[in-house]
């Protein structure tokens, strides 16, 4: 692959061959300072976008830092570039409930009823979780493993992609 830039060169045409190897160490140092400044957070982002003309790197974070509070899932990175540093593996990865279908998703059974769940229960197989609404038809979302919920990413009443994490479970094997 090559990328063509303006020359600087009075002598050489309008547009000169960039090296694959000035890419690659391109990104690559773009690579190093997303690693660092994600590393350096107190908690991981929600959103990393990186351009490379004109340099820009923004991160945005979710809701508030109670939220998130112990969570570490945080998107697997790939390094796109041979001799890119790897990301650090994450020492604990929660498990996602996902939606099952498009729609919206209640967090209780009716308006202001008592949420099915809240950050901190702990829940078996089958026990539901919360609603997804889609035509007109109440869709139970059941917990598919045991575990305690550290988040819950999705606000009631907000619609819902498929495949979405509606909320994410430490894994509990009971006591």
């Amino acid at each position: 692959m090559t990328e063509t830039l303006p020359s600087a060169s009075p002598d050489a045409g309008p547009l000169d061959p960039v090296p694959d190897t000035w890419i690659a160490t391109e990104i690559s140092t773009v690579w190093r300072t997303v690693v660092d400044m994600v590393g350096g957070a107190s908690r991981p982002p929600s959103r990393i976008s990186v351009q490379l003309g004109s340099a820009s790197i923004e991160m945005e974070w979710g809701a508030s830092p109670e939220a998130t509070v112990g969570v570490s899932e945080a998107p697997a990175v790939r390094a796109a570039v041979p001799g890119a540093p790897a990301p650090e593996p994450e020492p604990q990865v929660w498990h996602a409930v996902r939606a099952p279908l498009v729609g919206t998703f209640y967090r209780a059974p009716e308006p202001g009823a008592k949420p099915f769940v809240e950050v901190g229960d702990i829940v078996e197989p089958g026990r539901q979780i919360g609603i997804v609404e889609a035509m007109k038809l109440m869709n139970p979302i059941v917990a598919d493993t045991a575990g305690r919920i550290v988040e819950i990413p999705v606000g009631d009443g907000e619609p819902v992609e498929y495949d979405q994490p509606l909320l994410l479970l430490e894994p509990w094997e009971g006591e």
